[in-house]
């Protein structure tokens, strides 16, 4: 990457993947870097993701595209940083329909754009993913992805961010609430929970499901369907689990320390907003999960539960990205998006070097935030119709 202004200094907002991407790219780019990040480093959503490595489904050539470019520049980073492969995988993916749906249509359209998609028949489920119990499998079969993997976002992160420190940035941690300072309509710096303001050319909000709520502040609208979630985190398992489940009732992810982490769509819609804007997960829905989790594994191995994770899930109104200049805000970016561990390096990248280079993207296009308009109810009602998050 060339960079047009190498003394430019940028503030990035958030200690998620997002947040130390772009910092890292930053750097590397020649900026002068500070990284402010309200708690610890991926105590927020980063920290409590399934971050299954895929773009299973059907997808828009554009987000397909975006999403082929993520996972290889995963690849990328496991080749040039071997001691990654502890906590990036890639041994394929499961999934398969529940009952009376199909997945023959999302495997043909896999199949027909490339993706590498592979049929197994029932009965040839333990040949291909033999830590899958078979009989847990639809009759019809299911779709395995060979070239689909994790990350362990508690390990990488911070591996991220000490790249970052070592390449020139700086990182203030347990800052508060942070704030965009914009002054005269132009974003300035950021004002820090005690008051302090920092002052930068540039500043980037990622901040995950709080991007929202922070734009609104400013006066800036983005649709918005961020919502309540949790993972589930269980004891080491005695069994060896390589292949990362997408079923109808539970996702199941290996983790470097032989631990399973588990969610699901039907588990999420449980959990209870507090008044004071704690999450509590029922006790029903964490054994919920941990037996969904069991009758999908060879051998049906007894799970128990370590440690539960609840907060916000960040999803844009659309489903989509949400990643570039902020409008009306000169100086002002952010990343805001669903998948954030299948995107986090490539949408670092690309922010990145559109804040050094002054050039935008052409892969971005699609993701704008400009692309809801203004006060454009069309476009605001994006936020309030019947689209349906799916597990990115």
């Amino acid at each position: 990457m060339s960079s047009t202004s190498p003394k430019k200094h940028v503030i990035v907002i958030g200690g998620g993947i997002f947040g130390a991407s772009t910092a890292l790219h930053l750097a590397r780019g020649g900026a002068q870097v500070t990284l402010v990040t309200a708690g610890s480093l991926a105590n927020g959503a980063s920290g409590r993701s399934i971050a299954w490595l895929n773009s299973s489904g059907a997808r828009s050539a554009e987000y397909h595209y975006l999403r082929l470019l993520a996972i290889d520049r995963y690849r990328t980073w496991t080749a040039h940083h071997p001691e990654s492969r502890h906590y990036i995988q890639f041994n394929g993916a499961m999934k398969w329909a529940a009952p009376g749906k199909t997945f023959r249509d999302t495997y043909a359209f896999e199949r027909h754009h490339g993706y590498e998609s592979v049929w197994v028949e029932q009965a040839d489920v333990a040949a291909v993913a033999p830590d899958v119990n078979a009989e847990a499998v639809a009759e019809e079969g299911a779709i395995f992805n060979p070239g689909e993997g994790w990350v362990n976002m508690p390990d990488f992160i911070p591996v991220l961010v000490a790249e970052a420190v070592a390449t020139g940035a700086d990182v203030i941690s347990d800052a508060g609430d942070v704030r965009v300072d914009v002054q005269d309509g132009i974003a300035v710096g950021v004002i820090l929970g005690s008051g302090t303001r920092l002052f930068a050319d540039e500043v980037v909000l990622a901040t995950g499901g709080d991007v929202p709520a922070q734009l609104a502040a400013l006066g800036v609208t983005v649709p918005d369907r961020t919502t309540a979630a949790f993972v589930l985190l269980t004891d080491p398992v005695d069994v060896e689990v390589k292949t990362v489940l997408n079923t109808p009732r539970v996702a199941v992810r290996p983790t470097p320390d032989g631990r399973l982490v588990l969610d699901s769509d039907w588990a999420e819609q449980t959990v209870l907003v507090e008044d004071d804007g704690s999450f509590t997960v029922p006790r029903e829905s964490v054994q919920g999960l941990l037996e969904e989790a069991s009758k999908v594994l060879a051998g049906n191995p007894r799970l128990t539960a370590h440690r539960v994770a609840a907060g916000l899930k960040p999803i844009p109104g659309d489903g989509l990205p949400v990643v570039g200049s902020i409008p009306g805000i000169p100086g002002l970016y952010t990343v805001f998006s669903h998948s954030g561990a299948t995107l986090g390096l490539i949408l670092g990248e690309l922010l990145a070097e559109e804040i050094l280079t002054g050039t935008p993207s052409p892969v971005l296009e699609s993701f704008r935030p400009d692309r809801f308009g203004s006060n454009d109810p069309a476009h605001e009602a994006l936020g309030t119709g019947a689209w349906e998050p799916v597990r990115q």
